[in-house]
């Protein structure tokens, strides 16, 4: 009678759950003016967007250094003693924009460095361009010494710029001149409609102009900029990553301050949870020194950095001249555009996971979804994907059932045991063992598909906040499935929840609470065993742990736990109701009880240890 109790509140349970999906969809559903209003939000915003990049052009931003007075005439000079035989070079604050149609940079010639860069197809969650550099929050730079013991630094030299053309390519020359065929060289070079910059550091004649005693050093600074709706959410995913030796390694995305030297490094990449700023090079840097310092303490709408990452590469003179060739990547931390510079392997930036976890990620989800997504709108193809993974591990759900089902043919004789050797723990074990031998059950064999789904699990988990495709994609009252959901604001800060309600996190507990009411109320109802867990507690705390753990996260992913849960109750509901009969699977035990059982060589020898050890406290108590 308990059990068909049991049955019933798991039915009304699920359809508890899809009477509020569906009534939520319901009432969420946009009205024909609603629908108007987001269209014309939606162009207001894509001109407010143009606006803004045709601005870019002709409108002087904040300086990313101090600026000389070139009408100074002492300063000018001051300038030109001070860098010795680079003052030749003609002094001039003007910039450089190279510009194609998904990447806009701005490049100074004070320092011959970057000082804007741009994806021009992306906005942040509040609308605004997506800047990867502005106001100064990076700097790049040669620090070396001269022949005449002067040490400089090219973020303080000017060079002089020319712009020219290589077919369809854009290609910037900047030159700090030392004199007649004497200079250092920045080149760039832009392609059309590519992330993608070359970029050449070379020098001509300063063979006996640079001090070859001393080290070359690249240096390199960026402050990560906020993007996110959720600045720790977004933090979570910005970290240095690079690739030294053939491999992939990583510095702490949580560490206050972490710090690393490694040889032979091919790229750097300082990601910005969706987006990267990368340097990779065909000539290894033999060594480089990166470092990683948090910027985010709190979760606050003021905080406009994520992190601060520093590196510093020497580099190696070649007849005594520099000639490194190099590019700059600046736009999406996406699978789809990285995997068309498959020469560096850019997408290993990209933070799939792990071993198999990764492998699983990378080549399995991240296909299927673009698939799916390829015809179907961004929330249902999460559905669709979801329905899929459940339905392929269904076999391993109804093992897993299965398992349970006949735990619990044996729970009175289990509990007789229990009973009869109470004072005995070791008989008691022994007997038990027999009594699984002899019904041909394993209590190990529920556990082992939990096992195997693990893999699945990780996988998804670091899926959704890496997929770029979910990036402000909406679906039903979520406005971004990338981001949080929000159904209501809270006019205080609740510690490890936030200041939001989020949806999608409580059906998705919702959910697990009934999953686990089934799985584990079978366990709840047996006696509690010394040193396991408390189920009944794990059952309330699993769900509260999700609520406010997936608060913050990604709405795409407590969508995918919703939608993941349901599925698996109605599969097990089947599987219990329709598939297994407890009555048959009593009549196998009892059969199988009959049949002789040869023990293995594991059980034999487990079976004499117990014995021995059994003897063993027999001949304490005689002594005694």
């Amino acid at each position: 009678m308990e059990e068909k109790k049991l049955d019933v509140k798991s039915i009304i349970g699920f359809v508890l759950i899809f009477g509020i999906l569906l009534g939520w969809m319901y009432l969420k559903q946009p009205s024909q003016e609603e629908l108007a209003a987001e269209k014309a939000k939606q162009e207001q915003l894509e001109a407010a967007k143009q606006d803004s990049l045709n601005k870019l052009v002709t409108t002087k931003e904040q300086e990313t250094v101090p600026q000389l007075d070139v009408t100074d005439s002492v300063a000018v000079s001051d300038y030109q003693q001070k860098v010795g035989a680079f003052g030749v070079t003609q002094v001039s604050n003007e910039e450089t924009v190279l510009e194609n149609d998904v990447l806009f940079l701005r490049i100074a010639n004070k320092g011959g460095q970057i000082v804007e860069a741009l994806p021009k197809q992306f906005v942040t969650y509040d609308s605004l361009p997506v800047y990867l550099i502005k106001d100064g929050n990076a700097d790049f730079g040669l620090n070396f010494s001269t022949s005449d013991n002067r040490v400089l630094n090219t973020k303080d030299l000017f060079f002089e710029p020319t712009l020219t053309k290589n077919g369809e390519n854009q290609v910037l020359s900047l030159k700090a001149k030392a004199g007649q065929g004497q200079f250092l060289e920045y080149r760039y070079e832009m392609k059309p409609n590519n992330y993608l910059v070359d970029f050449t550091i070379r020098s001509q004649g300063l063979s006996q102009i640079l001090n070859s005693s001393k080290p070359i050093d690249l240096e390199w600074k960026l402050k990560g900029i906020r993007h996110n709706k959720s600045v720790q959410y977004e933090n979570r995913y910005t970290r240095l990553t690079y690739m030294h030796e053939g491999k992939v390694s990583k510095l702490s995305e949580r560490s206050d301050l972490d710090e690393e030297v490694e040889e032979d490094v091919t790229w750097l990449s300082y990601r910005q949870h969706f987006f990267s700023s990368i340097l990779a090079t065909n000539n290894a840097f033999k060594t480089a020194e990166f470092t990683s310092a948090n910027l985010v303490e709190e979760e606050s709408k003021e905080t406009k950095f994520t992190k601060e990452y520093t590196t510093k590469a020497p580099l190696e003179l070649t007849g005594g001249e520099l000639a490194y060739n190099m590019h700059w990547y600046y736009g999406p931390t996406d699978l789809k555009v990285l995997k068309q510079y498959d020469e560096f392997n850019l997408e290993d930036s990209i933070p799939f996971g792990w071993g198999i976890f990764g492998w699983i990620n990378r080549n399995v989800f991240t296909p299927f979804f673009g698939f799916l997504s390829s015809f179907l709108p961004y929330g249902i193809a999460i559905i669709v994907m979801t329905i899929a993974v459940r339905l392929a591990l269904s076999p391993v759900t109804y093992k897993s059932y299965l398992s349970q089902a006949k735990m619990k043919v044996l729970k009175p004789e289990i509990t007789e045991l229990n009973e009869k050797y109470k004072d005995n723990a070791m008989k008691k074990q022994q007997e038990t063992m027999k009594l699984y031998n002899k019904a041909g059950v394993n209590p190990m064999s529920g556990c082992i598909p939990a096992l195997l789904q693990l893999p699945i699990f990780y996988a998804l988990f670091m899926f959704f906040p890496t997929a770029f495709d979910l990036r402000q994609k909406s679906f039903l009252w979520a406005e971004d499935l990338s981001s949080y959901d929000v159904i209501a604001e809270l006019p205080f800060s609740i510690p490890f929840y936030g200041d939001h309600v989020s949806l999608f996190p409580i059906l998705a507990s919702v959910a697990i609470f009934f999953y686990m009411t089934l799985t584990t109320g079978q366990t709840m109802q047996m006696q509690q065993q010394p040193g396991m867990p408390n189920m009944k507690f794990i059952m309330y705390l699993s769900p509260l742990m999700m609520l406010f753990f997936f608060n913050n996260y990604a709405s795409g992913l407590s969508l995918y736990y919703f939608i993941s849960n349901l599925i698996t109750i109605g599969i097990m509901l089947v599987i219990k109701n329709v598939i297994i009969n407890d009555d048959k699977i009593h009549a196998k035990i009892q059969a199988n009880k009959e049949k002789p059982k040869k023990e293995n060589r594991f059980q034999k020898k487990m079976r004499e240890m117990m014995e021995e050890a059994e003897n063993q406290k027999r001949s304490t108590r005689r002594r005694k």
